[in-house]
């Protein structure tokens, strides 16, 4: 059986919180008619992140007949960014998706991504916004910060799209791997960084898709504040700001190729 999903979890410092997120995702994959990858693309961690990955692979995935496995990907510390486009760029399945480490987004919700990709989409975003959204604990000032960094994506960069940050996406695997190949702001020459570095690589990713065309949908999720968030409203917010006009001054400079690139990244399938 062909492979068709992998599952890319960024990790910084997750020791405590990557245990439970594996062990709620493993049953849902499990259910499923197809195999699918877990890849924990860990950024840099110091504390016992890796070695949770691999404790859990070796104890509840060791026994099953490979129709869900687990793949840690190990990266200096750049980001989740540079996280993401790491375990992005291994991931062998028809599908790709990324989620965050706090099960922010349900995997659950994957059910509607997969349905809207396989009608046609190349690029499905996972949406706290819309008729059907739903978005559970959230601070009043949190939403607001974020309606108007929207606006100024919308304005800016990536119109009519309604939340470019939700941390749940899922892309055709070739889309996936052409778009992160390519991103700019944090590619290969990403920095290292003290601390979570939470950025707007989405809004790159996006604008990319835009641009080459590539099928986008939105759709409606259900989403949980969390409050032992790694977001820092003022640091964070006015890096993504920053993100929004690097990728307009980027695409101005005639930096991002008019058409999707050779996929020089690609890996071979599963």
């Amino acid at each position: 059986m062909d492979l068709t999903l992998s599952v890319i979890i960024p990790a910084y410092n997750e020791e405590r919180r990557l245990p439970d997120t594996l062990s709620a995702i493993t049953p849902y994959l499990q259910q499923q008619p197809y195999r699918t990858e877990i890849i924990v693309s860990d950024d840099g961690s110091t504390d016992r992140t890796t070695e949770m990955a691999e404790a859990y692979a070796r104890s509840a995935l060791n026994d099953q007949d490979g129709h869900v496995t687990l793949q840690l990907v190990r990266n200096e510390h750049r980001g989740k960014a540079a996280a993401v486009r790491s375990g992005v760029l291994q991931a062998r399945g028809r599908y790709v998706l990324f989620m965050d480490a706090d099960l922010a987004t349900p995997i659950q919700e994957w059910d509607k991504l997969y349905a809207v990709l396989e009608s046609g989409a190349e690029v499905v975003i996972g949406s706290r916004e819309g008729l059907g959204a739903n978005r559970i604990g959230e601070p009043w000032y949190r939403h607001l910060m974020g309606r108007v960094f929207n606006t100024v994506v919308r304005g800016i960069a990536v119109a009519g799209i309604q939340d470019t940050q939700c941390g749940f996406k899922g892309f055709g695997r070739d889309a996936a791997q052409r778009l992160f190949g390519a991103l700019q702001l944090y590619g290969d020459d990403a920095r290292a960084v003290r601390g979570p570095a939470v950025t707007a690589f989405d809004v790159e990713i996006l604008f990319l898709a835009r641009k080459w065309g590539y099928r986008i949908g939105e759709v409606p999720v259900t989403w949980h504040y969390g409050q032992e968030t790694k977001v820092d409203p003022i640091r964070d917010s006015l890096r993504n700001f920053a993100d929004v006009l690097r990728v307009r001054w980027n695409d101005l400079r005639g930096r991002y190729a008019a058409q999707p690139p050779a996929n020089v990244h690609e890996s071979p399938p599963a």
